[in-house]
């Protein structure tokens, strides 16, 4: 592989990361917009997986949810299956269904 190649594939790669990265700021966001925890929500998806990086720093970025602007339920559903999240956002998917249960119940 030529230099000029290997470099596209860098880019490319760093550019998927980069959006991955987005993709789980979105969701520790919407989390935090609805009072929940990331890091619970995705040990709950994905039980035997270590500690996840990408979900530590993008905490980081988060900010209260009242600083926050509204993450819309097919928005952070739409970025997890993009990226093949399909057992997050099935965890997702039921917080959502706990969440409109509880505000029907006004509780």
């Amino acid at each position: 592989m030529d230099s000029e190649s290997k470099s596209l594939e860098e880019r490319i790669v760093e550019s998927y990361r980069q959006d991955e990265d987005m993709m789980i700021l979105v969701f520790a966001q919407w989390c935090v917009n609805q009072g929940l925890d990331p890091a619970e929500l995705y040990r709950k998806a994905y039980p035997d997986q270590p500690v996840n990086e990408p979900l530590a720093r993008a905490l980081a970025l988060t900010v209260p949810k009242e600083e926050a602007g509204d993450i819309a339920d097919h928005t952070v559903l739409g970025v997890l299956s993009l990226y093949g999240n399909d057992d997050l956002a099935a965890v997702v998917t039921e917080a959502m269904e706990q969440i409109a249960a509880a505000r029907k119940s006004g509780t």
